[in-house]
């Protein structure tokens, strides 16, 4: 789902921030971490108490997300990068978080468009759809 140097720079970055809608056409945009899932070729995200955060409530309603997840490779000169994952997500409960803090609860985003900047020499723009796989929504016992 992620080129090479994508997959690269997502792993240095450890914060992004989801954009959800909610019921009554109000945006959110929230700073979260986030894990890239081989499994289900989506991007999870995990939270200390996600079940009962108004993100997971407006994917329950709403499920087109933004996920933006940038910095600052330098000021002297200004540049900037990062990747944005537009897609839809599913609110999922009872699963095994990758670490003992976080609950039960994900946010998984299914990836339909991936946009990148200044990941590459000359800073470099780039957009494109990403294929989806059927997966199923929970994760296999």
């Amino acid at each position: 789902m992620f080129t090479t140097v994508e997959r690269s720079y997502l792993e240095t970055q450890l914060l992004a921030r989801l954009a959800t809608l909610a019921p009554d056409s109000t945006l959110q945009n929230s700073p979260v971490g986030f894990y890239v899932n081989d499994e289900f070729n989506t991007v999870d995200v995990w939270g200390q108490r996600m079940g009962r955060t108004k993100k997971f409530a407006n994917v329950a309603s709403h499920p087109q997300v933004a996920l933006v997840i940038d910095d600052l490779a330098s000021v002297t000169p200004w540049i900037a990068r990062g990747i944005e994952i537009r897609g839809l997500a599913e609110p999922l409960r009872d699963l095994d978080p990758p670490a003992p803090y976080y609950s039960r609860e994900v946010i998984r985003i299914s990836p339909h468009k991936i946009i990148t900047w200044g990941l590459v020499d000359g800073g470099a723009y780039t957009s494109r759809l990403v294929e989806t796989r059927s997966r199923p929504t929970e994760a296999p016992a």
